[in-house]
């Protein structure tokens, strides 16, 4: 399965330095600033348009810049790397708000559960089952978005964008949860903004109002689009290590 992290594409990205040595604050104020333009420039609301933070494979002493600077949505790709550094970091800035951003394992549902606020890879009638059964036994209910996979990958999670209305079906009749929105990532190779605009129409169909699109190469794309979440962590935190 392919990561499914903020992922660098163009020349400017890959010359960004490695996480450890990036001005987080200053590439942090830098997104910001484009978000605000990009929004703008399209008659949007700037506050409409909400940085997800991607700080996965960040050590939490490199996420503390962006905490400092008044940022609280992040994202993370893994439930245990999660577990390791985020709760003592919420005990600091109770106000965080965690997302995850990566696949989600059945089995992982329960820790998933405890520790974010938002998910956004619902994908399947068996994590559905999984999540629901967690969130009645807690008592906790994260936000849920389905994960669409809008190129029809095949290395790649998410729903068929056709399959979309039965899963949500399923979630809300069969689990009794609570949709919130939808989530993608488009082809690599292929220019985003069709994809972005098929997840809207899909979105807009159902009456779901998070729209959780675009990444640091291509998120002014994703918010004249319509999204509501942008998932950024190599132009703020850094160039990551490629995962063997």
């Amino acid at each position: 399965m392919t990561d499914q992290s903020d992922t660098a594409h163009s020349p400017t990205l890959d010359d960004k330095p490695p996480v450890g040595e990036a001005d987080v604050a200053a590439g942090l104020a830098e997104v910001r600033a484009q978000i605000r333009r990009a929004a703008e420039d399209n008659e949007r609301d700037p506050g409409g348009v909400h940085l997800v933070a991607v700080s996965k494979t960040v050590p939490a002493e490199g996420i503390l810049p962006a905490l400092t600077a008044g940022q609280r949505l992040f994202g993370e790709n893994y439930v245990q790397e999660s577990k390791a550094k985020w709760p003592a970091l919420k005990a600091r800035f109770p106000d965080v708000e965690l997302h995850l951003v990566g696949p989600l394992q059945s089995n992982k549902a329960r820790e998933a559960v405890e520790l974010f606020d938002v998910i956004h890879s619902l994908d399947r009638l068996s994590l559905a089952a999984a999540l629901a059964k967690e969130i009645e036994r807690s008592g906790r209910a994260p936000k849920l978005l389905i994960q669409v996979n809008t190129g029809d990958e095949a290395q790649k999670a998410g729903v068929a964008p056709d399959q979309v209305d039965v899963l949500l079906s399923e979630c809300r009749e069969t689990h009794g949860l609570a949709i919130h929105g939808l989530m993608c990532i488009p082809p690599a190779e292929d220019p985003p903004s069709p994809h972005f605009a098929l997840l809207a129409r899909i979105a807009e169909r159902h009456g779901l109002s998070m729209l959780s699109m675009g990444m640091s190469a291509d998120f002014p794309a994703a918010i004249q689009m319509g999204a509501t979440h942008v998932r950024v962590g190599t132009a703020i935190f850094g160039r990551r290590a490629k995962r063997g």
